[in-house]
């Protein structure tokens, strides 16, 4: 399939968008409390410009200091703050992409902590889900003040050289709320019937186009449902949309849902929603509108987007967080280096825990991210000798990017095959797309001459003291835990990494001991594959606690459907040949089970440093060998260690 209507113009007002391609608006955590922005937020922009994108839409820009969501996003309330917002718009333009800003109020979304100390604000004081704070419900005279505020921040955009705005109408923030049956219950104009509950989002938009003028594109993003008990669904939608269109809106971006519902469809989508899973809202909207539609919703594939687009399901598509995992996405693409592309495969460890923790946006698989304004990727001065252990993701991305930097790179692994503890991570449902990081990362190491792969072969000191190396590189990874416990060498306990890939066969009657991350998935995968009876033991009272909320819920409905037994405030204390033996309030019991699967987490396995810096060799630990924690950690240290080596 040929990609010409991806990378085809297509107006959005008067603005000529190069291709079809957007970024939309993500929260970057990357600007100081002021609101202006950073160099490492227009750094951050810029490489998504260099990449390729038609159109970039920035993150929620606050329309006055108490309006935000996040600790550490921009604002364009003030005109003392257009002259940082000029520089960034004018770096962007230094490429083809167009640049909209995101103008909002985040309303009850926010907590006190990161919006001046202020009690949260909405149009009822109904408490937020996601932050848990009972907002104060807003006056009359402060819902025009704030309307006012909205056609201010977009002047104020438009002074600072951006190409359009869009309005922040989804996602539960301000707007959304005042839309929303569930969250509105005001008496007043802005409250009740469906005309005085959309009066708030129409006058916002009559004060910006009042500002901007007549030919300045305004877009809108609104949520097609709220996914939410009792909330809206699409039907009334369709009226908000009908309506934007006949006000002068001049497209609609549609995405949906709210943070703080059940599950990840709040709008974030993870592993668990299938790819493109808003389109088939987009595809209905595009039968009655004739402005254009941008849609959203693990969007990866450019033959995917070519045909959403070439069967006229929608007008651009939208790809946040497949922008975050290859900025280059576009590029390769239109080049046909399709197989290049680094895709997203939406484990939400970086992009929204980013969020939650008040740190800069990162990514799991893109340890690059954030740093486009401190990394040096120009050959080193002097050529070294490096060495790294272990071909798992951390070591991989360790020899890839010594390999950039020019070093001479021996990368040994003591397995047949590269991956590492991410081979098994692809293997339960939903999670097949975590194959694809693995296989580009291999590809992208056999890209490099100056790397060396050794597979079935264990690095050992001899080898460093022949070798000689500039400095070493220690990613050998941890190994499964198993405790001292009686009968827990028995042939019927196994670990659920060997389940996982086929090397053990767990029965027809499993007890899986630990619900971490990798015992919830084991349990769900097991049941999926044989149909057996699963019996989880949780020594707490949830399943999956490091896992993000979103995915936790859906884990937890994914176990219900698969009719996972859970036994939560228990352990496994042993075993016989009859089956587990489980400790719940000091009692000990006996399960009866064909296997134990063991889930009990992993421990660092470490065994060359020591001996390695006797030997006065420069040596660096990363990702699991130092201790064990989440890819995220992993992936970032490897890379950064190559890139210092």
């Amino acid at each position: 399939m040929e990609l010409k209507t991806l990378f085809s113009p297509m107006k959005i007002g008067s603005c000529e968008i190069p291709n079809r391609t957007v970024v939309p608006a993500m929260v970057t955590n990357m600007c100081p409390d002021n609101g202006l922005a950073s160099e490492q937020y227009i750094r951050y922009h810029e490489e998504k410009a260099k990449g390729g994108w038609g159109l970039i839409i920035t993150e929620d820009y606050r329309i006055n200091p108490n309006a935000g969501g996040y600790p550490h996003i921009c604002g364009l309330w003030s005109e003392e703050q257009i002259p940082s917002h000029k520089h960034f718009t004018d770096v962007i333009h230094q490429y083809p992409a167009k640049v909209f800003c995101q103008i909002y109020h985040a309303g009850r979304q926010a907590t006190h902590h990161v919006n001046g100390g202020k009690q949260p604000v909405s149009c009822s004081p109904i408490a937020d889900a996601w932050n848990k704070e009972t907002p104060r419900e807003l006056k009359t005279e402060e819902v025009r003040e704030i309307i006012a505020q909205f056609g201010n921040t977009a002047g104020n955009a438009k002074k600072a050289g951006f190409d359009g705005i869009e309005i922040h109408a989804a996602h539960g923030y301000l707007i959304h709320e005042f839309l929303s049956p569930n969250c509105n219950h005001r008496l007043d104009e802005y409250g009740g019937s469906y005309l005085n509950r959309q009066r708030f989002l129409h006058e916002i938009y009559d004060a910006c186009r009042q500002a901007v003028g007549p030919d300045f594109p305004i877009i809108v993003r609104i949520s097609a449902e709220e996914n939410t008990e009792g909330g809206r669904k699409f039907h009334e939608t369709r009226q908000i949309l009908l309506d934007l269109e006949e006000w002068g809106v001049d497209a609609v971006h549609l995405s949906t849902g709210m943070y703080g519902v059940v599950s990840s469809l709040g709008t974030v989508a993870s592993h668990y929603q299938h790819h493109g899973w808003v389109m088939d809202f987009a595809e209905e909207v595009k039968k009655f509108l004739k402005i254009p539609v941008i849609t959203v919703g693990r969007i990866t594939e450019p033959y995917m987007a070519e045909d959403i687009l070439a069967s006229g399901k929608a007008d651009f598509i939208g790809m946040a967080r497949e922008s975050l995992s290859d900025p280059h996405w576009p590029e390769k693409a239109r080049q046909g280096r399709c197989n290049d592309i680094r895709h997203c495969v939406g484990c939400l460890q970086g992009c929204t825990a980013s969020t939650y923790q008040g740190v800069p946006l990162n990514c799991m698989i893109n340890p690059e991210l954030g740093h486009e304004f401190e990394y040096d990727y120009s050959p080193a001065p002097v050529k070294k000798k490096v060495i790294v252990a272990g071909a798992g993701v951390a070591g991989m991305e360790a020899a890839r990017a010594a390999a950039i930097k020019g070093h001479e790179v021996d990368l040994y692994e003591t397995k047949d095959t590269v991956g590492g503890q991410f081979i098994s991570a692809a293997y339960p449902p939903y999670k097949g797309d975590y194959g694809d990081y693995t296989a580009w990362l291999y590809r992208e190491i056999q890209k490099y001459p100056n790397i060396r792969l050794h597979l079935n072969t264990g690095l050992t000191v001899e080898m460093i003291q022949q070798a000689k190396p500039d400095k070493v590189i220690i990613a050998t990874g941890a190994r499964p835990f198993c405790p001292e416990l009686p009968g827990i060498h028995g042939s019927n306990v196994v670990q659920a990494e060997d389940v996982l890939v086929g090397k053990a066969d767990a029965g027809m009657r499993v007890v899986v001991a630990g619900a971490g991350t990798v015992g919830v998935e084991t349990a769900a995968f097991r049941v999926m594959q044989c149909k057996t009876k699963v019996t989880l033991l949780s020594k707490y009272d949830v399943i999956g606690k490091e896992l993000e909320a979103g995915i936790r819920d859906d884990v937890k409905a994914l176990h219900k459907r698969l009719f996972v037994d859970t036994i939560y405030g228990a352990k496994i204390a042993g075993a016989t040949e009859e089956g587990a033996l489980v400790e719940k309030d000091g009692q000990v019991t006996l399960l009866r089970c064909d296997t134990i699967v063991l889930a009990i987490g992993t421990r660092a396995y470490n065994p060359l440093e020591k001996k390695v810096r006797e030997l006065g060799i420069e040596t660096v630990v990363v990702g699991d060998a130092l201790k064990a924690r989440q890819a995220l950690q992993a992936i970032r240290e490897g890379f950064t260690a190559g890139l210092n080596a």
